[in-house]
This record gives structure tokens, C-alpha cells and sequence, in this order.
């Protein structure tokens, strides 16, 4: 048995693919499934935002693939959105400031979708979870809900809360007590418009999630809401 670490990365079937939005850009991305199972889930991932340094390859949702197919039977979506780029590659055509990005997630719940991906969540984090508050619900049909990684609440207000209120959705905002944006009770005032919504505040955590203890919480909450049929606490040693 070995420690699972930062640079761990467990079996997986892993492989790259590419996503074709409406306005027409190719978006470069990567889907894990479990190695010798269906996946019970989904989790189809929004990165932080790319002027600031955010990519499919950011720790958390890199890390997520990394382990969650073969610890809780999860398949993780991960791609660049438009004109991002990563060690994976680089996705055609430039930022859109949230906006044109409507298209991105679109093009990603769709590619999901049409693969017969069971329990799609949309798992947004920072930039993410703006592009999921506002532009998610134009997939109702195709999505269980969306787990929020540090939500600013910036880009995404209160009409976008009020129309996840309107679908009855499960919202899951993991809130670090230090967050640089919105803090635990902020957060729970903001969300308290959505009957659906549960705001769960990470005591010691900062926006970025750094250090192993964090990701550890927000993949053991991930797969909690997402897989109830798994063991949660996740491992933390797997067996070579």
C-alpha cells in the first residue's frame, strides 16, 4: 500500500478528446472513466479563470481525475474553455469574459450527454461556478445539479440564484472559511434564495484550495453528493 499524494494518479481510462461548440471552435479536453466499471457519475468540470491562470489542469480538478475513476467510479470531464490552454493543448478562439462561454458548457453537457455518461454534475470552481450558475440551467434536462468550489458571486448574481430556485437543482458551494471573494456566512445569506442549495464552509481553507487536507474535503464532499453508493472518507492509500 502506498500514500495517495499530490502527484498520485491512479488507473484510469484516460483519454483525450475534443469538444465542438455551436459558434464553432474545437475545445481540447480529457475524459477519465473507471478502468473496469461503468461510472456511476459525472463530473463535467469548469476550471478557474484562464486570465488568472486557470485551466483543466488546475490542482483540484486535475486531481479529481487523477483519482476519482478509480475511488468512487466517477468519470471526470475536464477541458480548456475557449482560448485556454494547458499541458493538454491549447482551445481555438479567445475569452469571451463568461460570456461567450455559454457555449462552452454547452458543447461539454452535450458531448457528455450524447456519450451516455450517467449523473452529470456540472463542478465549477471560481470562474467555474460562474459559468455554471448562469449557463447550466440551459441544459435542465441534462444535468443532476452543480457543485460550486469557491463561488465569488461576481459575473453570476441573484437572477441566476433565483432561476436555480425556479429548477429545483441541487446547489453544493464548498466555501473556504479565508476565501479572497465569499466567505462562509456571506455565502449562506447570498444562497439562502435557493431552497435547494446547501452551503458548506471549509474551516482554515483559502480560495485555491492549496494543500492536500483541502482537496481531500471537497473530493470526499464531491463524491458524497454525487455517488452516495461509495466509501466516503475516500482512501488515502491505494494498493499497488
Amino acid at each position: 500500500m502506498s500514500e495517495i499524494r499530490a502527484v498520485t494518479v491512479l488507473p484510469a481510462k484516460r483519454e483525450p478528446v475534443t469538444l465542438h461548440t455551436s459558434d464553432g471552435l474545437r475545445l481540447v479536453g480529457e475524459l477519465a472513466l473507471p478502468l473496469e466499471r461503468d461510472p456511476a457519475a459525472t463530473l463535467i468540470c469548469l476550471h478557474p479563470l484562464p486570465t488568472q491562470g486557470g485551466m483543466m489542469d488546475s490542482h483540484v480538478l486535475r486531481k479529481a481525475s487523477f483519482r476519482l475513476p478509480a475511488l468512487a467510479d466517477v468519470a471526470v470531464l475536464r477541458f480548456n474553455t475557449r482560448g485556454t490552454a494547458s499541458v493538454h493543448g491549447a482551445s481555438e478562439g479567445g475569452f469571451g469574459d463568461g460570456e461567450a462561454e455559454r457555449w462552452d458548457v454547452a458543447a461539454a453537457v452535450s458531448f457528455a450527454a450524447d456519450a451516455g455518461l450517467p449523473g452529470r454534475w456540472l463542478l465549477g470552481w471560481s470562474f467555474g461556478t460562474e459559468l455554471a450558475l448562469r449557463w447550466g440551467l440551459d441544459h435542465a434536462d441534462d444535468i443532476e445539479g452543480a457543485i460550486l468550489l469557491s463561488p465569488p458571486l461576481r459575473r453570476a448574481g441573484d437572477a441566476d440564484l433565483d432561476r436555480w430556485a425556479t429548477a429545483n437543482k441541487p446547489l453544493i458551494a464548498l466555501v473556504p472559511e479565508l476565501d479572497d471573494y465569499l466567505r462562509p456566512e456571506e455565502a449562506q445569506r447570498r444562497f439562502a434564495r435557493v431552497p435547494s442549495a446547501t452551503v458548506i464552509g471549509v474551516e482554515g481553507a483559502r480560495h485555491l484550495w492549496v494543500g492536500e487536507p483541502y482537496v481531500r474535503i471537497v473530493l470526499n464532499e464531491i463524491v458524497r453528493r454525487v455517488n452516495p453508493a461509495a466509501t466516503v472518507p475516500l482512501p488515502t492509500q491505494w494498493d499497488d
